[in-house]
C-alpha cells in the first residue's frame, strides 16, 4: 500500500478526444509509476480526468516527470497539472463584507468545524459594523468608507496586495468591483447573489421575486467577472415562497439562511480544489478515493 508521501494527483482537462487515457498511462508506466486510482468524465465535450499515482519508485526525477507531462499536454492541447499530496498548503482567503453578518458568520463557523480548510487572512469592509464579529474570532479586520468609491477601492487593492489571497470572497459586500480588481484575481473571486441567476440580477432581487409572485426563489454562488452577476455559476439552491402568506421579510429571512449555506459550500469546493473554470463554465473535478 502506497505511503501518502509518495502519492501525487495528476489532472488533465481539455476538449474531449480519443486516446488521452492511453497516452498518459503509457507515459507513466514507462517511468515505473503506478496508477492507484483514476476517475474521468466528459461534460459537454470537456474531458476531465484525475489520477492518483505512486511516484515512490519512478525512474525519473520529479522535474523530469512534470516537464514530460507538460509536453504531452502541449501535444494534445490539454491542461496537465501535478500536485504532490503532501504539498497542499491551506488556501489563503480574504473576505469582503459590508454590514450583514450572516455570510461571514457561516464562513467562520465552517472554518472552525474544519469543513473549510483555509486561512482567513483579512476581513475588509466599507463599514466598521462587523469588526466585533471578526475580532471575536481572531480575524484581522480593516475598513475604509465607500463614500469616495475611488479611494475605497484603492484601499481594497492595497489590502489585497498585502494579504496575497488565493481566493477573495464577497460575503454580502454591497459594492460593484472595478475592472482592475477583477482582473487581478481572475476566477478567484466568489460572490453570493440573492436570486437564481440569470433571473433578477442587480439590487433588490428578493423584492423583485416577491412582487412578481414567484413561488420558487433562491441564491447563486458564482465567480465574479466584469459583467455584473454574469460570471460562471458554482452552486445554486432554492427555497419556496408561500404566495399570499409570506411577507417580504419572510422571503429575505429564508433567503439569507440559504445564502450562508451556498456561499460556504462554494468556498469549500474552491479551497479543496474540487472545481475548475473552463470555457466560462464551472466543472467539478471527478472524485477520488482518499489516500491510505
Amino acid at each position: 500500500m502506497a505511503r501518502t508521501a509518495n502519492l501525487a494527483v495528476l489532472s488533465v482537462i481539455g476538449r474531449d478526444q480519443k486516446g488521452v487515457v492511453a497516452r498518459v498511462s503509457t507515459y507513466l508506466a514507462g517511468l515505473g509509476i503506478n496508477i492507484e486510482d483514476i476517475v474521468q468524465r466528459v461534460v459537454e465535450g470537456l474531458f476531465v480526468m484525475t489520477m492518483k499515482i505512486d511516484v515512490g519508485e519512478m525512474t525519473a526525477s520529479l522535474d523530469e516527470l512534470v516537464l514530460g507531462l507538460k509536453a504531452i499536454g502541449g501535444e494534445i492541447d490539454m491542461e496537465v497539472s501535478l500536485r504532490l499530496m503532501t504539498e497542499r498548503p491551506r488556501r489563503r482567503v480574504a473576505i469582503l463584507v459590508s454590514k450583514e453578518p450572516h455570510c461571514l458568520d457561516a464562513l467562520i463557523r465552517e472554518r472552525d468545524r474544519g469543513t473549510i480548510p483555509a486561512e482567513y487572512v483579512a476581513v475588509i469592509s466599507n463599514h466598521e459594523a462587523l469588526r466585533p464579529l471578526a475580532e471575536e474570532h481572531g480575524l484581522p479586520f480593516v475598513w475604509y468608507p465607500s463614500t469616495d468609491k475611488a479611494a475605497h477601492f484603492r484601499f481594497v487593492l492595497d489590502q489585497l496586495g498585502n494579504a496575497q489571497p488565493d481566493l477573495v470572497v464577497l460575503a454580502r459586500y454591497m459594492q460593484v468591483l472595478p475592472p482592475e480588481l477583477v482582473d487581478r484575481h481572475p476566477s478567484r473571486i466568489i460572490n453570493i447573489h440573492p436570486s437564481l441567476l440569470p433571473y433578477y440580477p442587480g439590487a433588490n432581487a428578493y423584492r423583485q421575486a416577491f412582487e412578481e409572485g414567484v413561488r420558487v426563489c433562491g441564491c447563486t454562488a458564482h465567480f465574479v467577472t466584469e459583467q455584473l452577476d454574469q460570471g460562471p455559476v458554482i452552486l445554486q439552491d432554492v427555497f419556496h415562497i408561500r404566495v399570499g402568506e409570506d411577507t417580504l421579510e419572510d422571503v429575505k429571512s429564508r433567503g439569507k439562511a440559504l445564502e450562508s449555506d451556498v456561499l460556504a459550500r462554494a468556498v469549500q469546493l474552491f479551497v479543496t480544489d474540487q472545481l475548475v473554470v473552463k470555457d466560462k463554465k464551472v466543472i467539478f473535478r471527478p472524485g477520488m478515493s482518499p489516500a491510505a
